[in-house]
């Protein structure tokens, strides 16, 4: 894939969507118990690899105002960037969110158990950060999906 300014463009319009809507509704997007709206942006690499990029530039930028401090902004981004190659991956639209949920619950869970420094608390922590990712990804990014599906030539690379 070649790198053009609509490419770049793209995918720091995403990057900043991600940034913002996390900051917008910051006391719910950090934590255990998390409703992370701009999660609903992670069905995005369903329509466009630039998406990958995207969010994980945008989680950085977002984490970086996390309390759980630089080690959230590292593993954060590494979570999604693998949520995001595989969501890319997945051809059934309604599997689409599944990455997400499953990826953020094992890695950001255990995270959150780690850094809490209680080992007990990753299942509790995983199975919160699994719900509310569920819940985001399914009540918003689905709707998202479906209008965005309408749309797909804005999607469209070069």
């Amino acid at each position: 894939m070649r790198l053009t300014i609509r490419s770049m463009a793209v995918i720091a319009v995403i990057a900043a969507l991600y940034a913002a809507l996390t900051l917008a509704v910051a006391p719910l997007s950090y934590g255990m118990i998390q409703f992370r709206v701009s999660e609903a942006l992670t069905i995005l690499p369903y329509f466009t690899p630039l998406a990958i990029p995207g969010l994980t530039i945008g989680v950085v930028i977002a984490n970086f105002f996390s309390s759980l401090g630089m080690v959230d902004v590292i593993v954060g981004s590494i979570a999604t960037l693998i949520a995001a190659v595989w969501t890319y991956r997945i051809k059934n639209k309604w599997l689409v969110p599944i990455p997400a949920i499953l990826v953020n619950a094992v890695i950001i869970g255990t995270e959150i158990g780690l850094l809490e420094g209680k080992v007990s608390l990753i299942p509790i922590a995983m199975l919160w950060v699994g719900l509310g990712e569920l819940g985001v990804t399914y009540l918003l990014g689905m709707p998202l999906l479906f209008a965005l599906e309408k749309r797909k030539h804005l999607f469209k690379i070069d």
